[in-house]
C-alpha cells in the first residue's frame, strides 16, 4: 500500500472517530433531557 493512502486512511480513520464521539455526546445528551422531562412530568401527575 502506498504511504499516500495510508496517510488518507488514517485521516478518514480520525475523522470517523471524531464524528463518533460527537454522536455519542448528542446521544447522552437527549437521554438526559428525556429524564428531566420524565421527572418533571412524574411530579406533575403525582399532585
Amino acid at each position: 500500500m502506498s504511504e499516500n493512502s495510508k496517510l488518507h486512511r488514517a485521516q478518514r480513520e480520525a475523522r470517523q472517530e471524531k464524528q463518533a464521539k460527537k454522536v455519542i455526546k448528542w446521544i447522552f445528551g437527549v437521554l438526559i433531557l428525556l429524564a428531566v422531562f420524565f421527572m418533571i412530568y412524574s411530579f406533575y401527575i403525582v399532585q
